[in-house]
């Protein structure tokens, strides 16, 4: 990983071997604690803690790799869809404090009903499409 770096970032201190894809900017890894097969990390070599912190060619390059690391997963995978993330701040359930883009394959069946996708961080609001649905806030 290049500089500035925390010393006790987990992403500032990756070992070479974890990188699937990398650009000047930007490295791709695999989730150490995956919700699906394939989960992928798209990370700033330099350590930011949000999205909204990145500078312009860092934004670009989030961005191409993570189009890079969908292209590696639908070939070696074949997921039938795909959720896109960011915990930016701890009130959002940031943990680690360096940026990370989450990309989490789907597959058909892996829930009983994935509709709603990210909606579901707030369950009593999630389902809008039925008559359980939550209240409009």
């Amino acid at each position: 990983m290049s500089t500035p770096a925390a010393t006790d970032c987990p992403f500032c201190t990756l070992p070479l071997a974890r990188i699937v894809h990398a650009n000047q900017f930007v490295v791709v890894i695999r989730d150490a604690y995956p919700v699906s097969r394939g989960h992928t990390l798209v990370l700033p070599r330099r350590h930011v803690g949000s999205f909204f912190e990145l500078e312009p060619p860092e934004r670009d390059a989030v961005f191409e790799l993570l189009d890079v690391a969908r292209r590696d997963l639908d070939q070696s995978l074949h997921p039938d869809g795909y959720n896109i993330g960011i915990n930016d701040g701890p009130a959002a359930g940031q943990t680690v404090p360096h940026l990370h883009v989450h990309l989490i394959p789907r597959y058909n069946g892996d829930q009983v009903d994935p509709r709603g996708g990210v909606r579901w961080i707030f369950p009593e609001r999630a389902d809008y499409w039925s008559a359980r649905g939550g209240e409009p806030v």
